[in-house]
């Protein structure tokens, strides 16, 4: 495995043309002909493995960049939550993990659409229940972008009705977490092993 992808479980179709220096578009052009190993999420949205990407790139003689190391650098997690004393918990577990993940905080809906920019988030941890900008606006904002839609959305609520999480699915996230939410299987939808927890 390079260097450049190790240490991430699945990737985006964004990280994947990086990676491979071509577009967004070939990726998903390559994956919906079955050429590209691709899994989708409950959301409808296309994520690689590691291995099937290096063994498609193996295939098509296309050398991987050995100087990428943005994803060496950790999975890059924005949380979005207006409750501060939730926010301040998940950072604190988040941050547990140097090397893996990378956490940043957005305390409401548009300061998550400037720092979804500035930060660049592989994911967003979004709390669907916000004054002004709500989770379901700030996710559809995020997958009507087209430098935005690859950012994988963990919605959270402690609100888990049928009907929050069927808009907030239908806007492009890929789960709903109930709140309180539980560690081991938010660790395991970032893609940490249960046996690196700490």
């Amino acid at each position: 495995m390079t260097d450049s992808i190790k240490g991430k479980t699945y990737l985006t179709p964004s990280e994947v043309a990086d990676l491979l220096m071509v577009s967004s578009a070939a990726i998903r052009r390559w994956a919906a002909l079955g050429e590209l190993k691709a899994l989708t999420t409950p959301g409808g949205h296309r994520r690689f493995l590691p291995e099937h990407v290096k063994e498609f790139a193996k295939s098509r003689n296309i050398v991987i960049d050995q100087n990428e190391n943005e994803i060496e650098q950790g999975i890059r997690v924005l949380v979005v939550d207006d409750d501060k004393q939730f926010s301040g918990y998940l950072m604190k577990m988040l941050g547990r993990y140097p090397g893996k993940l990378l956490p940043e905080l957005a305390e409401n809906g548009f300061e998550a659409g400037i720092k979804v920019h500035d930060f660049n988030p592989d994911v967003v941890l979004l709390d669907l229940m916000m004054p002004g900008m709500d989770g379901f606006q700030v996710c559809e904002q995020l997958k009507s972008d087209d430098q935005t839609q690859d950012v994988r959305v963990i919605a959270m609520t402690g609100y888990p009705s049928a009907s929050n999480t069927k808009n907030i699915l239908q806007a492009g996230a890929e789960v709903c977490l109930p709140k309180p939410i539980n560690r081991k299987v938010l660790l395991k939808h970032l893609g940490l092993k249960l046996t690196e927890s700490a």
